[in-house]
C-alpha cells in the first residue's frame, strides 16, 4: 500500500464537495472553492453537469484553468450552451430548473443558516466586512438542495450568526415555506475540511454524517459551537485520491491560488 499524498483543508473540501454531485443535474456555482468544486466534478464523475453563472453563462465546459479572482473568466464561460444575464440565470432558479446551488460561508449556525457579510455586532460599524451575497441568497433561496463549503473552525459554526446573509431552514420546521421559499428546497450538506453534515428531516437540525479518516468525532464536536445531531454510524470519509490531486493541481489550479500548498 503506497503513503498517502499530503493535501491542503482547500484539496480536501474541494474533492469532498465534488464526489456530492450527480450527472445530468443543473449546479450554481459560486465564487472561489464553488468553482473548482465544479470543474474537478466535471472532469472526473459529472460529464454532463450543468453549471450555472450568476452572470449568465450556462453550461460552460471546463478545458480551461481556474483564473484568479474572477466569475466571467475562461474557466467559467468557454462553449458555454448559453450566456445570457444575470435576470435570466436567476428566472432558472425561480422556475425550479437548478438542483444544486453551492456556496462558501464566513459563518453557518444549526439550521444551515449562513452568513458571508460581516463579523461584529453591528451592520454600520462592524469588526470586519466581507464580500457579502453576490447571488448567494438567491443561491440558497431557490435551489433546490444547496450544498455549503467552509473551514471546519468554531468561530465558523455559531450559536447565533452575526448577520444572515443566506438562509438555510430559518428557525426550524416550516419556516422557509412560511416565508414563501421553495417547499423541499433548503440546504443539502455542508462540507468543511474535517467532516461532512446533512440535516435531520424532523428538526432541520445540522446533523453530522462523515468524518475524515484519521479523525475523530469527538474532535469535530469540540470545534463547534452548538452540538449537531449525530448519526448511529457515521461515514469515514477518504482523503483526496491520486488521480483528484493530479487534476487539481496540473489543470485546473496550477498556480493554486485557491487550494494552497502542502508542507513539502
Amino acid at each position: 500500500m503506497g503513503k498517502q499524498m499530503e493535501f491542503t483543508d482547500t484539496e480536501f473540501m474541494v474533492c469532498s464537495a465534488a464526489r456530492l454531485l450527480e450527472d445530468r443535474k443543473t449546479v450554481f456555482v459560486g465564487w472561489g472553492i464553488p468553482q473548482l468544486v465544479a470543474i474537478l466534478a466535471e472532469k472526473l464523475y459529472t460529464p454532463n453537469l450543468i453549471q450555472i453563472f450568476e452572470f449568465g453563462a450556462i453550461g460552460p465546459q471546463s478545458l480551461t484553468p481556474f483564473v484568479r479572482g474572477t466569475m466571467g473568466g475562461p474557466s467559467n464561460v468557454y462553449r458555454s450552451l448559453q450566456w445570457i444575464n444575470m435576470n435570466w440565470a436567476f428566472s432558472y432558479a425561480v422556475s425550479g430548473y437548478i438542483d444544486y446551488g453551492m456556496i462558501g460561508a464566513l459563518q453557518v449556525d444549526t439550521y444551515g443558516n449562513v452568513n458571508s457579510t460581516l463579523l461584529g455586532e453591528s451592520y454600520e460599524r462592524p469588526k470586519r466586512r466581507f464580500p457579502g451575497s453576490g447571488g448567494g441568497n438567491e443561491v440558497a433561496s431557490l435551489c433546490w438542495k444547496t450544498i455549503v463549503v467552509l473551514k471546519h473552525e468554531p468561530r465558523r459554526f455559531v450559536k447565533r450568526l452575526d448577520f444572515m446573509t443566506s438562509p438555510g431552514y430559518l428557525t426550524g420546521p416550516g419556516a422557509r415555506e412560511e416565508m414563501g421559499l421553495p417547499r423541499g428546497s433548503g440546504p443539502y450538506r455542508i462540507v468543511t475540511s474535517k467532516a461532512l453534515f446533512g440535516f435531520d428531516e424532523e428538526t432541520k437540525r445540522m446533523k453530522l454524517i462523515g468524518v475524515l479518516k484519521g479523525i475523530s468525532t469527538e474532535e469535530i464536536l469540540r470545534e463547534m459551537e452548538f452540538e449537531p445531531v449525530v448519526v448511529e454510524k457515521i461515514e469515514e470519509i477518504e482523503p483526496p485520491t491520486a488521480d483528484e490531486l493530479h487534476i487539481l493541481r496540473e489543470e485546473i489550479d496550477p498556480s493554486r491560488v485557491i487550494i494552497g500548498r502542502t508542507t513539502k
